[in-house]
């Protein structure tokens, strides 16, 4: 397809913009409920701190974890365009029923003791909801970034142009969804905020289907002849899997809720998976690839703390923002989350541009200093805010300059560690388990979602401490300290191992090895 043909537009595939409005609203859709979710769970169904936490985190953690079978069920069977319908549709029933608020929680006293009394048909219709939501973004998320990539030949020089346009959606859509659903849901009522989240990803839906044939065939299932096949009559292998992904919205809908067993499942399952890489690194790859695997390996455990820090905007930095910071009398606490994407969309284009201008001069940081350099950005974004915190004001308010300076701290380590990592997994893996270890890495952001809860849950404070500014101030500020030390700690280290795991990736094998291969074709 030529940069001229009638079906580009400024050059690039037609594809490529309804898949870019599809997630821009999918992503519209799924940051608006974020930017509510932990101050719904603590307002409205009265959840302490410390509960409130574990539920974000372990919904955050499904989130990142289902796309990896999801993706698995598409590759083999269902397609991409078939994958991401029944995924909409799934997100569509989710983010709705989540606008069914019901009546809020109250305390009674009982006994002689306070007890939080909630609906309990609202209540386990919330947790349902949260299940369609990871189930459908389980189906759609992996498979729309394939077909992006499957609109490009791997030679085309637009490839990475196309993709930054379609990651410009994913921010767009999180930063103008996370201003409106999180002013109207808590300055007009839950359902509103939550309500709108429906509406965009209905849009979303309503986008990716009529916007098929511009697709060009992309994303089709590998064998429709064998996805027609009856299991048993009435019942194809394309209506079995829609049944087995209908099934899984009611087991996720109770495992939300085992917020325990879900860690010691994630734990159990993480340490399989680390193990057998581990174990062919060492038994099954040449001493090059091994080092590559191992390196690999162990940035992407580094990795998790980072992620695990980085999610606290949507839990105890949402909750110390409503409780501590001077906001006035426009924004709410959950607006405060649009300043990541803000930042993404104005700096992703300076970093881009940076480590280009940086490697023609000789002195780009390795793969290694980079992931060092995010996780010190990180723990430097929580040292400002607590030394704002020791300029509050006698109510326990912080000035808002403190926590934009830490969301850009942020969101500059952020700009430095993920597609930094995501182009390393590419990179390092060994060919035949390069699909495994690109889902390891999403799954590290599981496993980091997970700690991310439990770190939130260290902040909690009780209803009296609450309501007193300087108490909650001390108690997120103690913990926040902690943060800062252990990541800006982790990040010094890693800058000074970073030319020793640089060594160990060799990357001068493999540009050799690119260039011979480049010649080859040529010839």
């Amino acid at each position: 397809m030529s940069e001229t043909s009638p079906d580009t537009i400024l050059g690039h595939p037609k594809g490529l913009y309804v898949l870019f409005f599809t997630e821009m609203w999918e992503r519209f859709s799924y940051y608006g409920m974020r930017a509510l979710l932990i101050l719904y769970l603590t307002k409205h169904f009265m959840f302490g701190d410390k509960t409130a936490g574990l539920i974000y985190g372990s919904y955050a953690s499904l989130v990142y974890a289902m796309p990896v079978l999801g993706g698995l069920i598409a590759d083999r069977y269902l397609g991409y365009r078939k994958a991401i319908l029944f995924g909409a549709i799934l997100l569509v029933c989710g983010h709705f029923g989540m606008a069914f608020e019901g009546p809020a929680s109250q305390t009674m006293l009982v006994d002689g003791g306070l007890v939080v009394v909630r609906d309990d048909f609202y209540t386990q219709a919330f947790y349902l909801s949260l299940a369609f939501i990871i189930i459908g973004v389980g189906f759609l998320k992996a498979s729309i970034s394939t077909i992006v990539g499957q609109l490009y030949s791997e030679a085309d020089p637009r490839r990475d142009a196309g993709f930054t346009i379609f990651y410009m959606g994913i921010n767009v859509g999180a930063f103008v969804a996370t201003l409106l659903c999180a002013y109207l849901g808590e300055t007009y009522g839950w359902r509103y905020g939550f309500g709108l989240a429906g509406i965009g990803m209905l849009i979303g839906l309503l986008t990716f289907q009529l916007g098929k044939p511009h697709l060009l065939g992309f994303g089709e299932p590998p064998n429709p002849s064998d996805l027609a096949k009856k299991i048993v009559p009435g019942i194809t292998k394309e209506r079995l899997i829609y049944l087995v992904g209908f099934v899984s919205v009611f087991i996720v809908w109770q495992v939300i809720q085992r917020t325990s067993e879900l860690g010691l499942l994630l734990l159990v399952f993480g340490g399989i998976v680390v193990g057998w890489v581990i174990w062919f690194s060492l038994a099954k790859c040449e001493p090059r690839d091994r080092d590559r695997m191992l390196v690999m390996l162990t940035l992407i455990a580094v990795s998790v703390l980072f992620w695990a820090l980085f999610e606290q905007a949507g839990s105890s930095l949402t909750l110390f923002t409503d409780r501590n910071i001077n906001m006035g009398t426009t924004f709410t606490a959950g607006m405060f989350q649009s300043l990541n994407p803000l930042f993404i969309i104005v700096l992703a284009p300076v970093f881009a541009m940076l480590w280009v201008l940086m490697a023609r001069k000789g002195f780009e940081p390795s793969t290694a200093a980079k992931f060092g350099l995010g996780i010190l950005q990180v723990g430097l974004g929580f040292a400002v805010l607590i030394y704002g915190a020791s300029l509050a004001g006698p109510d326990g308010k912080v000035s808002i300059i403190w926590l934009a300076l830490m969301y850009l701290l942020h969101t500059t380590g952020e700009l430095c560690l993920s597609p930094v990592g995501l182009s390393m997994v590419t990179k390092l893996s060994v060919q035949r388990v390069a699909g495994m270890m690109m889902g390891v890495w999403f799954l590290s952001s599981a496993f980091a979602a997970y700690a991310g809860g439990l770190i939130a849950g260290l902040t909690a404070i009780d209803d009296e401490a609450a309501q007193s500014g300087l108490a909650s101030l001390a108690v997120y500020t103690g913990i926040f300290e902690n943060l800062a030390i252990v990541a800006i700690g982790l990040g010094m280290v890693m800058l000074l191992v970073s030319p020793f795991l640089n060594r160990l990736m060799h990357l001068d094998n493999v540009e050799t090895q690119t260039k011979a291969e480049s010649a080859a074709q040529s010839s």
